[in-house]
């Protein structure tokens, strides 16, 4: 057991310990990572870093004390509505994450049922089965029956989504894209859906909330997704994957403030009376607040755009050169995410080849299959990256293939 030294260390000694506790870590900053780090360069890293150290100390659940705060957030979030097509009068803020927006989505939902449906008991949500596990845990804590319902093409399958929806049904679900494959599902079919059976639909664009707009700006054909979508009642979009915002940062949106006002807290009274938070946390961290604002405006329309298109534009090279060694890939992906398998060898003992060649990726158990989630930077190693995967490929095949990816 660790206990807190007798005596404080100098900063110096501290810094020291912990670059050495980091050197075991993921060499994210050259490219080598397809998971957990977005990795938009030197430059905004530094943006990053010295938004969120110029705010650390404050906290957004003060806004009267700190309006800077409040604004920033204010901001954040009216870009956020605008790229996703929001009506007049919508409204959103920022979370810590993913699960906590998602959770604060379904919380408005299982309120707004209660409230203007009179359901209480037995409330279930319809989602297809490639949705978030943050789903089941926000379920899981509301006491919520979450029906996962089988894929078509690895899409959500509307008519049996219908299918499985009864009278307690508060909520369907569709992705934009799923994690698994980075896929789109038919958000305008599920908007028709929810609107025939007058249910609140929810699009988790965690992963492409951020970066479907600017790849569509770029040109892409993609299938409509957002507040576009007369049957979208909320959405959840992450700022610190392809927003490239530091850690924590996420958001939820609402086509409108009355539906927004369903996730409010109103906790209390206490000898200090009530407590009103608009999200689920009561501290919100002001370096996470100030970092998204700063990235935004550091971008801005063009810079998101030239860093999602390079972001595309190593999808499309890794695309090309998995299909070279003989993979197929699951779906037909338009934004950051791939993935792919083999037919004669196993994606688990590619990935164990890769890891020892310092990749650190991700597979997929239904199916087997090799994910990446890409950033800009590896717009610049995916020849690297498949060269690699080319060699360990050869360790379980005696195709003697001619180099491809080589140098």
């Amino acid at each position: 057991m660790t206990s807190l030294p007798q005596q404080g260390a100098p900063w110096s000694d501290l810094e020291a310990r912990m670059r050495e506790l980091a050197q075991g870590d993921a060499n994210w900053r050259d490219g080598r990572t397809g998971m957990y780090v977005f990795n938009a360069g030197e430059e905004l890293e530094r943006v990053q870093k010295a938004a969120y150290a110029m705010f650390s100390a404050e906290n957004g659940l003060g806004p009267a004390a700190f309006p800077s705060l409040a604004q920033m957030e204010r901001e954040v979030v009216g870009s956020g509505l605008s790229l996703l097509n929001a009506p007049p009068g919508a409204a959103g803020s920022m979370t810590s994450g993913g699960t906590d927006s998602i959770f604060l989505a379904i919380k408005a939902a299982r309120d707004h049922a209660r409230a203007k449906r009179g359901l209480s008991t037995n409330l279930n949500i319809v989602a297809p089965h490639t949705v978030h596990p943050a789903f089941d845990k926000a379920c899981m804590v509301m006491d919520i029956e979450l029906r996962r319902i089988s894929v078509k093409g690895h899409l959500a399958d509307v008519e049996a989504m219908g299918a499985a929806c009864d009278a307690n049904t508060l909520m369907l679900v569709g992705s934009a894209p799923c994690f698994p494959f980075g896929l789109i599902d038919p958000i305008e079919e599920l908007g028709e859906l929810a609107e025939s059976k007058g249910v609140w639909l929810h699009v988790d664009a965690c992963v492409g909330g951020y970066i479907a707009p600017f790849v569509r700006m770029n040109g892409a054909n993609l299938p409509p997704f957002d507040f576009g979508v007369p049957g979208v009642w909320s959405i959840s979009a992450d700022l610190h994957k392809y927003g490239y915002a530091s850690k924590g940062a996420s958001t939820v949106f609402f086509r409108s403030e009355g539906l927004r006002e369903f996730m409010t807290f109103d906790a209390g009274p206490w000898p200090l009376g009530r407590m009103i938070t608009p999200t689920l946390s009561g501290t919100r961290p002001g370096g996470a607040i100030a970092a998204a604002w700063a990235v935004m405006n550091h971008l801005g329309v063009d810079g998101y755009r030239e860093k999602q298109r390079a972001v595309t534009e190593a999808r499309a090279k890794i695309e090309a050169g998995v299909t070279k060694l003989g993979f197929q890939v699951l779906g037909r992906p338009q934004l950051g995410i791939i993935a792919f398998a083999h037919p004669e060898v196993d994606a688990f003992q590619l990935y164990a080849q890769m890891y020892k060649r310092g990749w650190h990726t991700a597979a997929l158990v239904e199916p087997h299959a090799l994910h990446l989630m890409l950033s800009p930077k590896h717009n610049e190693v995916a020849g690297q990256y498949l060269a690699d995967l080319e060699a360990s490929l050869r360790e379980f095949t005696n195709e003697a293939l001619a180099p491809k990816y080589a140098g």
